[in-house]
């Protein structure tokens, strides 16, 4: 099955950075919404009018689109010619949420939001650097139900410094409470140049987060949340066609700075800051900072390290019959494709090494 032709917008505007993100976000840059908008309009134009295929998939995300006004937001996303049926995403902070901005959203053609929750427990938050409170969650969720948009995901993150295993359970009920379609649970990672990697005393333990993902996706599969991709629970229907185009290496375009894009095994990444991305785009100049492109073994050898983390997993001819015996306990047998346990899912990194180069 072709994978699709993907859309991706950086809104990098954000009231505060969390401890743990290394994005290209910044929060003394709201005047430039409007000149940063206008150049993200230009941009998209210029590649429509090269013959940009149809997005079967857009993804709006920071940063902190929400703090874009909402009409001026969907101007930008009327520019980008759409597939029939695609699946067109916001990534949303539950403290700006209003049934008003959802309304807005779904009919400028968004039918997915994307809620950072990130923890139910206010010591949690605090400990992540995040603002919102736990009780916005609810609200934001109602918001987006009245407004008509059915689909949408809640983000969770664990491990961080004082979180207990009774704290994560909390938050997984409150957030299976809500009948989400879609959840992504992520652990906590150190990324360099962040608050969090500069305060050793708080980074996670390997040991406490393994236990944290069996438990999520113990809760997860309760409430009829199959995970399909390691990270990613849905309703079986709502998984999230965007990502599963880059976990199937499609092809994308990246808008916005630090955006990043993919054609055909060529990779590019814009300018990092808003003031760069729209002073070239204003002088009819690619915002284009760096570009990779990668050779057919390389690229082989990625899709298979992308699939392996899938519940679509990989062909059987991936492994060799000897690390197929000695890791027994990771990866299992499907038809013709093996796939990864649940222990597999926790060492997956460590399975894709043992990955060999099959068609």
């Amino acid at each position: 099955m072709h994978p699709g032709f993907g859309v991706y917008v950086h809104i990098p505007f954000c009231a505060k950075k969390c401890d743990y993100c290394a994005f290209a976000t910044f929060t003394d840059r709201e005047k430039l919404i409007e000149q940063y908008l206008s150049a993200l309009r230009t941009h998209i134009r210029r590649s429509v009018a090269g013959s940009m295929p149809l997005a079967t998939s857009v993804f709006i995300g920071g940063g902190t689109p929400t703090l874009v006004p909402a009409e001026e937001l969907m101007g930008v996303l009327r520019e980008i010619p759409l597939a029939s049926g695609a699946e067109v995403t916001v990534e949303c902070n539950p403290d700006d949420i209003s049934t008003a901005m959802m309304d807005v959203y779904r009919r400028g053609g968004v039918n997915r939001i994307s809620i950072g929750v990130q923890s139910a427990v206010e010591h949690v938050l605090r400990a992540l650097g995040r603002t919102h409170k736990p009780e916005n969650v609810r609200g934001s969720v109602d918001c987006v139900r009245e407004a008509g948009i059915e689909n949408f995901n809640l983000d969770v993150i664990y491990g961080a410094a004082g979180e207990t295993l009774d704290d994560w359970r909390e938050t997984l009920d409150a957030v299976v409470g809500l009948d989400p379609p879609h959840v992504s649970a992520y652990g906590l990672t150190v990324e360099p140049n962040t608050v969090l990697a500069t305060q050793p005393d708080r980074h996670p333990d390997d040991d406490d987060q393994a236990d944290k993902y069996l438990l999520c996706d113990e809760v997860m599969t309760a409430n009829n949340l199959l995970n399909y991709e390691i990270s990613n629970w849905a309703k079986p229907g709502r998984e999230c066609e965007h990502n599963s185009l880059y976990w199937r290496q499609g092809n994308y375009e990246g808008f916005g700075s630090a955006a990043h894009a993919h054609l055909n095994g060529r990779r590019w990444w814009n300018v990092r800051t808003p003031e760069r991305y729209i002073e070239l785009v204003n002088a009819g100049e690619s915002p284009e900072s760096a570009s990779e492109t990668l050779d057919a073994q390389t690229r082989k050898r990625e899709a298979l390290q992308l699939l392996v983390r899938t519940r679509e997993g990989v062909p059987v001819g991936s492994f060799s019959d000897a690390d197929l015996d000695e890791m027994a306990e990771l990866i299992q047998r499907r038809d013709d494709r093996i796939v990864l346990t649940i222990d597999g899912r926790l060492l997956a990194n460590e399975v894709a090494l043992r990955l060999i180069d099959a068609v």
